[in-house]
């Protein structure tokens, strides 16, 4: 059997959110935006999967916006809340916001653009630890800053970043803050109130859900400009028709998700990733763990081995049935160093030499102890094959 370790990528669609979709594939066809009654059979299906991710987020209903994922959610806070704001200020207000220096690629490519149409963007460094200083982001505000984009938790490192303060010092600003929780999502409890959080990202493929569906909590009163046009969807924040099937499957997850909560398995969950954690190190001499070991979601692990190449690594445990991922991401056949891994202070070959190991809710002893036994020999093959073996400890 397979392992994978590999679940900040996407996750398996749970059976009961499979179960409550189907219908809506098919006898439950309406469209929602219908009056006759199988139209209004898939609005209240709608309906009441945005209370369910509500509930997940501690929101009111009214404030969920359904999109097509944790992407088009980034967009939608970032280019939304600018734009808006742009368009309600005058001279140089509304020309700069605020990020990080290791934001998902749908922020920081969307920030990237933001400076191509002249907006001002700071991208504030971490140290080591993968955390941002709340004070640094503080520092770098300006008269004209309107946004400020944090995640909440990092998708490489799983280092939580302290989003109640940063969201306290952008409302003492009154400065929009947006978050990122598409990975801390499911995994951590969240509540829009207490982040202090006016705009925040979620998507149901790491949530057991399917992929193709995601949400933004828009704050009411936070003025948002929507980013194409239509009909009248979403409270005029998204039009198109909506994926109900993919709405219901996301509204189910959460449900799963807040249960989940309830029954302790985030707790199973990081003592499986300590387990798997400690037994490489001991296993596997020259290794170190990224990031904050604390301040990080219960199953995630980042890991680098040196002188042992993050791909052929992956190419290797796929081959013995551990799916992972690296620290790095592949492009047009050349593989970059991971801009997150560069930016707690790595090297770019030691970035290229690290892999995320990341556990979900079905992941048993059994397997972490079958990956324990077996990714120390890989790594050791790999090094005498590396015309670095000769690795030194850091």
């Amino acid at each position: 059997m397979r392992i994978h370790l590999d679940y900040n990528a996407t996750t398996p669609v749970a059976p009961p959110v499979l179960h409550a979709m189907l219908p809506y594939f098919s006898v439950v066809f309406g469209n929602a935006g219908s009056i006759h009654s199988e139209g209004q059979r898939a609005r209240g299906a709608v309906d009441a999967a945005r209370e369910s991710v509500a509930a997940l987020l501690g929101a009111k209903s009214s404030e969920i916006v359904f999109t097509s994922g944790g992407t088009e959610a980034d967009n939608l806070a970032i280019f939304g809340a600018l734009r808006a704001a742009s368009a309600l200020k005058t001279g140089t207000a509304g020309k700069h916001m605020v990020t990080t220096s290791i934001e998902h690629h749908a922020v920081l490519n969307s920030c990237q653009e933001l400076e191509r149409e002249g907006i001002s963007v700071t991208y504030v460094p971490v140290g080591r630890s993968g955390v941002v200083d709340p004070e640094d982001i503080r520092r770098a505000l300006r008269a004209e800053t309107v946004l400020i984009s944090v995640m909440h938790a990092n998708n490489e490192l799983g280092t939580i970043q302290p989003i109640e303060k940063i969201g306290k010092i952008a409302a003492e600003a009154n400065i929009c803050f947006h978050s990122d929780a598409v990975q801390s999502a499911g995994k951590l409890p969240l509540n829009v109130n207490a982040l202090n959080v006016d705009l925040l990202s979620i998507s149901a493929h790491k949530i057991h859900g399917p992929k193709g569906v995601g949400a933004l909590y828009v704050r009411s009163g936070t003025p948002l400009e929507p980013q194409f046009h239509g009909g009248h969807h979403e409270r005029d924040r998204r039009p198109g028709t909506e994926n109900v099937a993919g709405i219901v499957g996301l509204g189910r997850a959460a449900d799963l998700m807040r249960q989940r909560f309830s029954d302790g398995q985030s707790s199973r969950i990081a003592k499986l990733r300590d387990k798997l954690e400690e037994g490489l190190l001991r296993a596997i001499p020259f290794v170190w763990v990224n990031g904050d070991k604390a301040r990080r979601v219960p199953n995630t692990t980042n890991l680098t081995f040196p002188a042992a190449g993050g791909e052929a690594l992956c190419i290797a445990l796929d081959l013995q049935g551990i799916a992972c991922s690296t620290g790095a991401a592949c492009s047009s056949g050349a593989v970059e160093p991971s801009h997150v891994l560069l930016a707690i202070g790595l090297t770019p070959d030691e970035a290229r030499s690290t892999l995320r190991l990341s556990l979900g809710y079905s992941t048993t002893s059994e397997e972490i102890d079958r990956s324990i036994a077996m990714i120390p020999g890989v790594v050791e093959r790999l090094r005498a094959l590396s015309p670095h073996s000769a690795v030194a400890a850091r």
